[in-house]
Parts: C-alpha cells; structure tokens; sequence
C-alpha cells in the first residue's frame, strides 16, 4: 500500500499533486486518472477534488507550471561561477537542453503543437518568465564580458536561440547538437578576439 503523505495546507497541496502529475503528463497524456496521480502523490484521490474542481483543471495546472521559469532559474543557481566560461556556458546549455528537451516531450504527450493555450493567452506572464530566465543566464555570463564583443544579454539570446533548434529533433533531423557544440559554436562566433589569442576561454582552469 502506498504511504500516505503527511497533512498540507491548500497550496502546498497543489503544487504537490502539481508536481506529482507532470511526470505522468509525459508518460500518459491527457489520459492519466486521477487514481494514477493520487498514487502518485501519495494521497487519497478525493483529496485531489479538495483543491482542484476537475482533473482537466489540475492537468491544465501542470502544464503551465511546466513552463514558468521559477524552478527552471533555481537551477540556473546551482551552476558554478568559478567555472571557467566555456565550462559555465556548457552547463546553461545543458540545462536549457534539458528543458526545451521536456516541454517538447510534454507537448507530443499532451498531442499539443505548442505551449497550452493558457500559456499563450498570457503574453505578459510570457514575456516575463522569458525575461525572468534570460536576468538569470546573463547574470552567470556578466564576469567574463571583457572577453566577449557583444553584450552578455546578447550571448544569452544566441546561445538560448541555438540551444532551442538544437534540441528539436524535427529541426536537427534526430541529430541533436550536444551542448558543448553549441557553445562552441557561440564562442568561437562572439569572441572579441580570435581563439588562439584567448586559449583560457575554451580550456578548463589548470
């Protein structure tokens, strides 16, 4: 039997049944039961219609969370500032991979053709959330802008423009670019100076 997880207030309820249901989102669809995510979440399934009046509202509540940019920048602050640039930029693009990786398998799970119509309908909370993730990438890139000869909020642009095509199967033809090759292909474009004059850029700190 399944344990049952301990007491919440209302709101730490909904994010945790939220955050139960998005990885069977991925693996079930739209067709996942409510018995499936009370399972779960380890609670019983009349707990779900406590705080959500449907499974189509709760469903609809795991897609949007699954693109505001709040966990996705939580992560961004794991990432090491010490690193040296290159290694610092391969690993935002791994984590961007990573996401758009996601949000493309949760959108061919749900037979969607893009982000749910309650994301798109929210231009301003999009615009945010866009900007809330591009603050927090520049912020990683800003210590190293004097090697650069564009501004750090433009490498965050590009790199995030690549990663995204990148990392769609249809645009690559299967054939993912990894992020190393990504930010290579950055680097090597926006560089103030040529490569041979900057080695430390590209190489790993002795």
């Amino acid at each position: 039997m399944t344990p049952r997880a301990p007491a919440l207030p209302p709101r730490e309820r909904r994010l945790a049944l939220i955050e139960a249901t998005l990885p069977l989102l991925h693996e079930h669809g739209r067709a996942v039961t409510t018995r499936q995510i009370a399972d779960a979440a380890g609670v019983a399934e009349g707990t779900i219609f406590r705080v959500f009046t449907s499974k189509d509202e709760l469903v609809d509540e795991a897609v949007i969370h699954a693109f505001r940019s709040g966990t996705f920048v939580t992560e961004l602050e794991t990432v090491d500032r010490d690193l040296p640039l290159r290694e610092r930029l391969i690993e935002i693009a791994r984590l961007l991979q990573e996401r758009f990786i996601s949000s493309f398998g949760l959108i061919r799970a749900l037979g969607m053709m893009g982000p749910p119509d309650a994301v798109k309908a929210d231009h301003d909370r999009r615009r945010d959330w866009r900007a809330h993730v591009a603050y927090a990438i520049t912020a990683l890139i800003e210590p190293d802008a004097e090697l650069l000869r564009v501004p750090p909020a433009e490498v965050t642009r590009v790199l995030r423009l690549l990663v995204f095509a990148g990392s769609h199967a249809e645009i690559t033809d299967g054939e993912l670019l990894s992020p190393t090759e990504i930010v290579d292909i950055v680097l090597v474009g926006l560089l103030a100076d040529p490569v041979a004059e900057n080695p430390t850029v590209l190489k790993e700190k002795s």
